[in-house]
């Protein structure tokens, strides 16, 4: 027997009915998941404040980061990176790595709370905040290694004149220790520094050589390793210092014309994009729109 008409709509209406109680089961216990979620995360500060009641909790959250950055592996070598930089002791990779590891922490987090408040699904928004770290992980490793490389620039534009000065101080009379601490303490700069840090070494008991040879590893440029080690092969054996300084002052200024014509060969390329691109099409739409109205008038 056929069923009437009612019976059929009656159906209908009650799988539509169930469907529309599914969806918003869904989608329901999906805000159910966000909202734990969101919630757990702002959680996690009251929590700490509860674990470290008897102590301050910044000072306590303060030393066990610290204490995380030391037991941090260095794959990066990110010691050395700093020493070059003139940041030599624990506390800086410490604070180097709080930085870091804190960014990157909050940015993953910050893209965690904004994409289950939009709705998106716990997964997505896990998958998306490692990508936001990882990406905060590696500006920050970058930024470092621009730091250092105008940290190299700058030493080795300042070769030169410390080279010199260092050049004019021996042959006055005095001794490679007397002219770099002269250096050190009229002259501004990285150089300047580096010296610094020699004489630092050298009163603290270690031989000029050995003072010279750490700076030449720390500082990673090969115009100051082929300096230290010409001093140190003059110093040991004993031969003149001023020829051996003149010969590297005079090369120092033929590398120092040669980075100065390459950057002004760069910035020649680099002017010519807007010519090229932007002046030469106007000139060239100027010189040939007359033309063009005129047979445009004689055509009509």
């Amino acid at each position: 027997m056929d069923e009437p008409p009612w019976a059929t709509s009656s159906n209908s209406k009650s799988v539509h009915a169930s469907c529309n109680f599914k969806e918003f089961n869904k989608s329901a216990s999906n805000s159910m998941i966000q909202i734990l979620l969101v919630s757990m995360l702002f959680a996690i500060p009251g929590a700490l404040l509860i674990a470290f009641n008897d102590s301050d909790p910044l000072l306590e959250l303060e030393s066990r980061s610290r204490k995380a950055a030391i037991s941090s592996r260095d794959r990066t070598n990110i010691h050395a990176r700093l020493e070059e930089l003139g940041r030599r002791s624990e506390r800086d990779y410490q604070n180097f790595r709080i930085r870091q590891f804190g960014y990157c922490c909050s940015g993953a987090a910050l893209v965690l709370v904004l994409f289950l408040m939009a709705g998106k699904s716990p997964l997505s928004a896990f998958i998306f905040s490692a990508i936001f770290g990882a990406i905060v992980l590696i500006i920050i490793d970058r930024e470092l290694t621009s730091q250092i490389k105008k940290h190299r620039v700058a030493i080795e534009a300042e070769f030169p004149a410390i080279i010199e000065m260092m050049t004019l101080a021996i042959a006055a009379g005095e001794t490679p220790m007397q002219a770099m601490l002269r250096i050190a303490d009229s002259a501004q700069g990285e150089l300047s520094r580096e010296f610094a840090v020699v004489i630092d070494e050298i009163r603290a008991g270690q031989p000029l050589h050995v003072a010279l040879d750490s700076m030449g590893r720390r500082v990673k440029s090969v115009m100051i390793r082929r300096f230290v080690d010409a001093v140190i092969t003059a110093t040991l054996r004993g031969a003149p210092l001023i020829e051996v300084l003149s010969r590297h002052a005079v090369e120092a200024r033929g590398n120092q014309r040669n980075r100065v014509l390459s950057a002004a060969g760069k910035a020649e390329i680099s002017m010519m994009i807007p010519v090229v691109f932007l002046i030469l099409p106007i000139s060239i739409l100027f010189a040939l729109w007359p033309s063009l109205t005129n047979l445009n008038l004689f055509a009509s």
